[in-house]
């Protein structure tokens, strides 16, 4: 389906948005987006862009900005991912001449830098917590206070920023602030991902392969309508970023040759191995992680109950041993769900009647006892107990080393009467 059939007329705003900063594209999400970004830039509200990864989330601070009274002002891009954490809060707000070792003189931020214009901060969601809280300050009261100074400042500056993270389970998580987080989402922007722009993809293709022949001097390539169904079809889990990538391999080592479907599925990550969703994705649980090992030992736990009740009919029947290892209700116990022993005792048979003795069991030891370990609960309670005095008895830092939940945590001081 062509996206350009079901887009509305195109305002001239928005065609001079999307030739100033190279859009290329007319889904529908994406022309609402920059629509969006157009109508919002007038109005000195922070905003909030939210997408995958690779999506192209970068270019609407831009517009924002250049749309904006405060297009003649600085506007100054900040990854905070790419920042170390114990020096974020200096680049940010700026420090004084010895506020720290290497602090040989006082330096400006970007906050102050920027007084009158605009500051993107992309990967928002990496910002520590104590720079989350002067942040929220600087949205709330304009203010901010430099590394190693007492001195309140005062900065003019819009907030833009961008996040591929889902805010509100980082939010729900504590990794990120919710008061910050309605500040700065006061209008969000959501850019679609690739694989939702329909026809846009084949425009990137060949805008991406044509730029790369002029730029090298190579013959250009062409894609075949196999090819344009495979590039539709892919998942395209890099999205824009992934796709430039890809259509620069083709451009390079296949040029001058018409690209079928084949041909560019060889130069395709397996979506399997490479395609996650940003949202409702798996994330990998240490919770779920231990209760499978937890399982485990729960399984091996039951097969000691099997053996000891083998053991114990031994002892009553005076059966052989070696139907131990040939008894398959050994292999399927129908042990109660809590009968752990801590050891296992072999007890010697009834001593027969003759008085004869063979002489391969003559120097057999019939009294051995065979340890076991601790119980699965006897376990967990001592690992509970432990973590508790590690931490001096406070239950969240306790439940955050053992990778459990406060209310999992409060159950099992109760169950294990550990208050």
């Amino acid at each position: 389906m062509n996206n350009t059939l079901s887009t509305p007329a195109i305002s001239p705003q928005i065609l001079r948005a999307k030739q100033r900063f190279g859009i290329i594209g007319n889904a529908p999400a994406l022309i609402a987006a920059v629509e969006r970004a157009i109508r919002v830039a007038p109005i000195d509200l922070s905003v909030l862009v939210t997408g995958e990864s690779g999506s192209g989330k970068e270019f609407f601070p831009q517009i924002i900005h250049e749309f904006s009274s405060r297009k003649h002002a600085k506007y100054i891009a900040v990854n905070c991912g790419a920042i170390p954490e114990g020096t974020i809060d200096s680049e940010l707000f700026g420090h004084e001449k010895g506020a720290f070792t290497g602090a040989v003189d006082s330096r400006k931020g970007y906050f102050e830098e920027a007084n009158g214009g605009t500051i993107f901060l992309d990967e928002v969601a990496e910002l520590p917590l104590t720079t989350q809280a002067r942040l929220l300050r600087v949205l709330e009261s304009g203010e901010f206070i430099k590394v190693g100074s007492s001195t309140v400042q005062k900065t003019n500056i819009r907030v833009v920023a961008a996040t591929n993270v889902d805010m509100l389970r980082a939010v729900a998580d504590g990794r990120f602030r919710e008061d910050l987080y309605y500040r700065l989402s006061t209008v969000q922007i959501h850019i679609p991902p690739l694989r939702d722009r329909g026809t846009d993809i084949r425009l990137l293709a060949r805008k991406f392969s044509a730029d790369f022949a002029e730029r090298y001097h190579v013959p250009p390539v062409s894609f075949s309508e196999t090819a344009d169904e495979a590039l539709r079809h892919y998942r395209w889990p890099g999205n824009v970023r992934q796709l430039k990538n890809v259509v620069e391999q083709v451009a390079l080592f296949e040029a001058g040759h018409e690209v079928n479907a084949d041909t560019l599925r060889s130069y395709l990550p397996d979506i399997t191995a490479s395609y996650m969703p940003v949202a409702g994705g798996a994330v990998h649980s240490y919770e779920r992680e231990r209760e499978m090992l937890l399982g485990m030992v729960f399984k091996l736990q039951q097969r000691l109950d099997a053996m000891q009740k083998q053991l114990d009919r031994l002892d009553r029947d005076g059966e052989s041993a070696d139907t131990i290892f040939t008894d398959k209700r050994l292999y399927a116990p129908e042990a109660p769900a809590k009968s752990f022993p801590t050891s296992l005792v072999v007890r010697p048979p009834e001593k027969p009647d003759t008085t004869e003795q063979c002489e391969p069991c003559s120097d057999v030891n019939y009294s051995e006892v065979v340890d076991l370990p601790p119980s699965l609960e006897a376990n967990e309670r001592e690992l509970i107990r432990r973590a508790l005095e590690r931490n001096e008895g406070r239950r969240k830092a306790a439940a955050a080393e053992l990778r459990i939940s406060e209310r999992t945590l409060y159950r099992k001081i109760k169950e294990y009467g550990l208050e």
